[in-house]
């Protein structure tokens, strides 16, 4: 797990946004999956924050819902804080229906930041796709973290799972930062790397990784 927060300290387990039509239903080739709201989040299911995003769907491993939060800028009375700085978290929960056992999570954060907080997941980047045609879907989620005073990247990551296998890939979001003298815009960030995971993984999800990466990388 890596920490982030001002003091470069870096963790990873693994802007507001709008919630999503209730029931909007997609459909591939082995499943179908449906986006929910927070109403539809069952009552037995636990998460911290505030809800950002949720879908549903049945493979041939089970029935299973995804859903993200954001606790927003708050203090985190387990962290530890060296200055007067806040905290912010962002999670992502995946349970069994059958059960209501959990089968993953992701939390990262930002803590005992003394400057502006950027702790958000992409607008619209949870996905849930069969790209192998396994019958096994992978679960997509993109998110951004930054302790930061000034204009500069933030930090970038998705993190992706295909059961209970997980897989990365981090870099930094890409920023306008000027203009050259014949007018063309000069940007910096934008880019990543893959872990083992990915690298060593179907070319489709790397292909697809990519393909959600350049859709939501701008600040």
């Amino acid at each position: 797990m890596l920490f982030l927060n001002c003091k470069n300290e870096k963790k990873d387990s693994i802007a507001e946004t709008k919630v999503p039509e209730t029931n909007q239903v997609e459909k591939t080739d082995s499943l179908v999956t449906t986006r929910i709201d927070s109403a539809q989040v069952p009552k037995a299911l636990k998460y911290k924050g505030n809800f950002k995003d949720g879908f549903r769907w049945k493979d041939k491993t089970g029935e299973y819902v995804v859903l993200t939060s954001e606790t927003g800028v708050y203090i985190n009375e387990n962290f530890s804080h060296e200055n007067d700085g806040s905290d912010a978290e962002v999670f992502a929960h995946c349970y069994s229906l059958e059960n209501n056992q959990q089968i993953w999570k992701v939390n990262d954060f930002i803590k005992d930041c003394m400057v502006d907080i950027d702790a958000a997941f992409k607008k619209n980047s949870l996905k849930v796709t069969d790209l192998d045609k396994n019958g096994i879907a992978e679960i997509w989620v993109m998110y951004e973290m930054a302790c930061k005073g000034d204009i500069s990247p933030s930090d970038l990551k998705i993190i992706m799972y295909e059961g209970k296998q997980k897989f990365a890939m981090r870099g930094e979001s890409k920023i306008r930062t000027g203009m050259e003298n014949h007018g063309k815009p000069v940007f910096e960030g934008g880019s990543y790397t893959f872990d083992k995971a990915f690298q060593q993984g179907p070319k489709a999800f790397r292909d697809y990784a990519e393909k959600l990466w350049n859709e939501h990388m701008a600040d």
